[in-house]
This record gives structure tokens, C-alpha cells and sequence, in this order.
């Protein structure tokens, strides 16, 4: 293992990312704020060079100021070709991250979706099976 190597990709990334403090790769997670926490897991996952990133959750718990900061990057890393699917149950926060929303209900899928244009209750609708 180049630890080297390995060490200036993870200072790279948490520059990229904003994981504060500066010195936060030299650092265990457990040290770090909850957003932190959240990026520098993202960070690590980047590292291994993934074409899709699938997130559960990825804003459960930090402050809005930071959950602003995820979706930015998600955003930009969805832009540089990587795919990026997002399961959370905060339906404001999907409506304005993504672009395509699937909806399920009972396992299967009730619908494919705009997330742009598209209102909460008809997302609703179809997630407990009584799509208008």
C-alpha cells in the first residue's frame, strides 16, 4: 500500500470536500463534527473511484448550512459523470436534489418522476398507493 500516496489523496479530497478542521484527514473521524463526519465517509468512498454512489441518509443529522454543502457536491460530482442515487426520506430534500425521483410502494416501483415540477403530495400519493 502507498500510504504516501494514499495520505495526498485523502488531504486532497477533504480540501475538496471541506472537511474542517484543515488537518481533518490526519485525524479519526470520531474527532470531527457530525457534517464532517458525514463528508469525510463520503471522502472515502470517493477514494476508491466509484461510477455510482448510492447514499442513505447522506444529511441525516448535520446542520443546514452543512447539508446545503453535500448536496453542492453531490451536484458537481454528478455533473463530472459519476451517478448518484439518493435514498432519504426527507421529501423537500429529494424534490430539490434530484433530478429523477422513484417512488415506491410496497416494494415496487409506483412511479418514475420529474423532481422538478413535481409537488409533494403526488409523490405521496404514489408511495402509499393512491396515486391522483
Amino acid at each position: 500500500m502507498d500510504t504516501a500516496r494514499r495520505g495526498a489523496d485523502a488531504e486532497r479530497l477533504s480540501a475538496r470536500l471541506d472537511v474542517r478542521p484543515a488537518h481533518a484527514a490526519r485525524l479519526p473521524v470520531q474527532a470531527l463534527s457530525g457534517g464532517n463526519q458525514q463528508k469525510a465517509v463520503l471522502a472515502k468512498w470517493l477514494l476508491t473511484g466509484p461510477r455510482v454512489l448510492l447514499l442513505d441518509e447522506p444529511t441525516r443529522g448535520v446542520d443546514a448550512a452543512t447539508r446545503a454543502e453535500i448536496y453542492r457536491m453531490l451536484d458537481d460530482l454528478a455533473h463530472e459523470g459519476l451517478a448518484v442515487l439518493l435514498i432519504s426520506s426527507d421529501l423537500g430534500e429529494v424534490l430539490g436534489a434530484c433530478d429523477r425521483v422513484l417512488v415506491l410502494h410496497e416494494g415496487r416501483l409506483a412511479a418514475e418522476l420529474p423532481a422538478e415540477g413535481t409537488a409533494h403530495d403526488t409523490v405521496l400519493g404514489h408511495a402509499i398507493g393512491h396515486a391522483a
